[in-house]
């Protein structure tokens, strides 16, 4: 929303006319009522909330930033409070429930019914980013006996609350998962069809459990292009399901994760301007204090070959640019391994095909940099041919190396059960500087000694 909208808003709010104001928001999307919440003051906030209708209102609460839920709950009443609980979806309510302190969980508890209060507390109890963490039971769920007319007369009746009714869900007497069906195809078949003869089932059918993780649930959703997945128990009994809006959060937070994992940080789900300085400090001092003892190793190898440094100015001068040429030729390779894995491009049993293509690879940006390597240091450095020789051979095997290491990392954390996210940027750099300057030196000290 623009910020003439904003503008004309706040105006009819300033001036009280309430009525005008009630209607232009009735207009709007809820995601941009929300984006309005964030720019108002606190008090200013509940006046606009009790404008809203209560579907309405509870749809826009959904879409608040955390700050501003926790700011709603505390100044509406208890009634207002009950009502809104009443409205949201329940895993709307549980995914705000996990974000606030626990005086407000407190009181959202002691405002919900019993039913409901027990409901929060079954998905509060799943463990963290698992799928019955996730999951909404605001689904529609048909028992397999019904026919056509009887499963769309129960859509009339009860669709209204769910989340989605495109899909269906197929159930038989004890609760037990035995297919889905689309909206379509119910309203495309004769009504006296029982849901067993049309519905979809046996291989067909796709599904997760609670425990599963959040992660492989985005998978599966976006390999089958899903718009919602049902989420059964280990008895196979429906539980609930997980739409396409929860899933894309996952995947938001999924590759916010990977990213800071992959900058040697500690993964937050903080957002950056509200969070503290000493809080962003902490996430990233653990990492760089690793990163720079690791490079101790890199100016104990330095120290090992001073003498051959003081005779050859050129070898001196060459050596950032080899171990960045390295570190970034294993970066190359480790993102496009890691993002392969994430998205179940490549398999562990691909190593080898993975390293067989990095050496070809290697091979030619080796030659096409070397090459060029040694028309530099010609045109801007002083040195005789065998020195140019041994940097560019030096640059060759470094960069064939890096590949190797950068394909390899992501790899084996994945064997062995870590984020292959892991194993990019810092790490690799750092690893590959080790070994960059080992190679360079045992070849200077070979061919120019």
């Amino acid at each position: 929303m623009d910020e003439m909208n904003f503008e004309m808003l706040n105006e009819l709010l300033a001036a009280g006319k309430f009525g005008t104001l009630k209607s232009e928001l009735n207009e709007l999307n809820e995601v941009d009522i929300a984006e309005f919440f964030g720019s108002l003051e606190p008090k200013q906030q509940l006046l606009v909330f009790r404008i809203l209708s209560k579907d309405m209102s509870a749809e826009v609460f959904a879409y608040l930033e955390p700050d501003d839920q926790i700011n709603i709950v505390n100044l509406i009443t208890d009634r207002e409070l009950s009502e809104l609980v009443d409205e949201l979806f329940l895993d709307d309510t549980v995914d705000f429930l996990e974000e606030v302190p626990a005086n407000v969980v407190t009181r959202v508890l002691k405002a919900a019914d019993k039913e409901t209060r027990q409901l929060i507390n079954r998905f509060l109890s799943y463990p963290e980013n698992s799928a019955g963490s996730i999951m909404t039971i605001e689904m529609v769920q048909l028992h397999d006996y019904l026919t056509v007319e009887e499963a769309i007369e129960n859509i009339r009746r009860t669709g209204i609350d769910k989340e989605t009714i495109y899909t269906c869900y197929c159930i038989d007497k004890a609760r037990h998962l035995v297919g889905t069906i689309d909206l379509s195809e119910l309203i495309f078949n004769d009504s006296n069809t029982l849901l067993s003869d049309i519905m979809e089932e046996d291989a067909s059918l796709i599904s997760v459990n609670t425990l599963d993780d959040q992660e492989y649930v985005a998978d599966i959703v976006t390999k089958y292009d899903l718009l919602s997945v049902p989420v059964t128990d280990n008895e196979n009994r429906l539980v609930g399901i997980i739409t396409i809006d929860d899933v894309i959060d996952v995947i938001e937070e999924e590759v916010t994760e990977d990213f800071e994992k992959m900058a040697a940080m500690t993964p937050s789900d903080d957002e950056y301007l509200k969070t503290g300085v000493f809080k962003l400090a902490k996430n990233r001092i653990l990492w760089l204090l690793i990163l720079m003892i690791s490079g101790t190793f890199t100016g104990k190898i330095i120290e090992g070959y001073e003498t051959l440094l003081a005779g050859f100015v050129a070898l001196t001068a060459s050596m950032p640019m080899l171990m960045g040429t390295g570190g970034n030729a294993g970066s190359q390779a480790s993102t496009l391994i890691i993002r392969g894995l994430a998205v179940g491009e490549i398999e562990i049993k691909d190593y080898f095909k993975i390293v067989m293509k990095e050496l070809r690879v290697a091979a030619v940006c080796g030659i096409v940099l070397g090459a060029a390597n040694i028309l530099r240091m010609y045109l801007f450095s002083e040195g005789t041919i065998e020195v140019f020789l041994v940097v560019s051979l030096a640059m060759f095997i470094a960069i064939v190396v890096a590949k190797l290491i950068g394909c390899s990392l992501p790899i084996f954390a994945k064997i062995v059960k870590l984020d292959p996210a892991l194993m990019a940027g810092p790490m690799i750099a750092t690893l590959v500087d080790i070994v960059t300057l080992v190679i360079y030196f045992a070849l200077a000290k070979v061919f120019l000694l």
